[in-house]
C-alpha cells in the first residue's frame, strides 16, 4: 500500500471518530418550551434521590408532574462522596434546559445545596424530608437527636476500599422504622433489599456552597420521620429561610404522600414563575 492510501485511510478514520465525538457531545441546554396559557418557558423539575434509594422512589411524583404537563428529569444521585456527586449533578443542571425547579430528597438535599449554587437557571429549591446543610456541615451532624439512623446501620466493604470508605446500609429488619414506617411491611422489605447504599465518603463529605443563600427554597417536612428528626428538618429549613409544609409522614413522603409532595413542587415553580 502506498503512502498516499495510507494518509487517505488515516484521514477517514480521523474525520470518522471527531464525527462520533461531535455527535455524544453535550448539546448546550436550550430554553424549555412556553407554556400556551401563559407564554412563559416551563419549569423543567428535576428530582434527586437521597441514600437507600434510587430515582425509582420518585415514581408517583414524576407521573404526577408529567400528567400536569412538565417536563422531569430524575438523575442517578451516584451516593459515593459529597463532592463527586455534587459535581454530577451540577453538570445534569447545567445541560438542562431552564428555567429549573431542582428538588432533593434526604441526602439529596446536601447534593443539590452544593450542585445548584452559582447556576442562574435555578429559581427554586425544595427540600423533601431532606438535609440543608450550611457550609463545613455534613449529613452525619444532622440527622437531630433522636435519629434512628445511627443505630440501624451497618458498614460493609463493597467494594474493599478501607476503613475510611466503606458502604453504610440500612439492616434489613431496622429498615421500616427507621425510613419507611407509614408504608406496608410488604412493601419497605422489598426496598430494603434493593437499597442502594451511600457511601461513608458520602455521609463524612462537608458542604462546600449554600444554594439556599442565594436561591428560595421551599421545605416538606414529614412530622413521623424517624430518619431526620421534625425538629432537625424544622431547625434547617428556618435556617435557610424556607417556605414550609408539614405533613403527617415518615422519611419517604414522596412514596408514601405524593399530592403533598407534587403540589410543594409545583407551588414553588408558581411562586418564582
Amino acid at each position: 500500500m502506498g503512502r498516499r492510501s495510507i494518509g487517505l485511510g488515516l484521514g477517514i478514520l480521523l474525520m470518522g471518530a471527531l464525527s462520533c465525538l461531535y455527535q455524544f457531545a453535550p448539546a448546550a441546554p436550550q430554553a424549555s418550551p412556553a407554556s400556551p396559557a401563559t407564554n412563559k418557558p416551563k419549569y423543567t423539575y428535576v428530582l434527586v434521590h437521597g441514600a437507600w434509594a434510587d430515582a425509582s422512589s420518585w415514581n408517583d411524583v414524576t407521573k404526577k408532574l408529567q400528567g400536569d404537563g412538565y417536563p422531569v428529569i430524575a438523575p442517578a444521585n451516584p451516593l459515593r462522596s459529597l463532592s463527586g456527586d455534587s459535581a454530577y449533578i451540577a453538570s445534569v443542571l447545567a445541560q438542562t434546559p431552564g428555567p429549573l425547579v431542582v428538588v432533593g430528597h434526604s441526602y439529596g438535599g446536601a447534593v443539590i445545596t452544593n450542585a445548584a449554587a452559582g447556576n442562574p437557571n435555578v429559581k427554586a429549591l425544595v427540600y423533601i424530608d431532606a438535609f440543608i446543610p450550611d457550609i463545613g456541615e455534613n449529613i452525619l451532624q444532622l440527622g437531630g437527636a433522636g435519629s434512628l439512623i445511627p443505630q440501624s446501620i451497618e458498614f460493609k466493604g463493597f467494594p474493599p476500599f478501607g476503613s475510611s470508605d466503606v458502604d453504610i446500609y440500612v439492616k434489613p429488619d431496622n429498615f421500616r422504622e427507621a425510613f419507611a414506617a407509614d408504608l406496608p411491611a410488604k412493601v419497605t422489605n422489598v426496598m430494603a433489599a434493593e437499597q442502594r447504599p451511600i457511601a461513608l465518603a458520602a455521609a463524612t463529605g462537608s458542604t462546600t456552597a449554600t444554594a439556599w443563600k442565594t436561591i428560595p427554597s421551599w421545605a416538606l417536612i414529614g412530622t413521623e420521620d424517624n430518619a431526620i428528626t421534625p425538629d432537625q428538618q424544622l431547625f434547617m429549613a428556618h435556617r435557610a429561610g424556607s417556605t414550609i409544609v408539614q405533613v403527617k409522614s415518615s422519611h419517604v413522603s414522596l412514596i408514601s404522600h405524593p399530592e403533598d409532595v407534587t403540589k410543594l413542587i409545583e407551588t414553588a415553580a408558581e411562586a418564582t414563575g
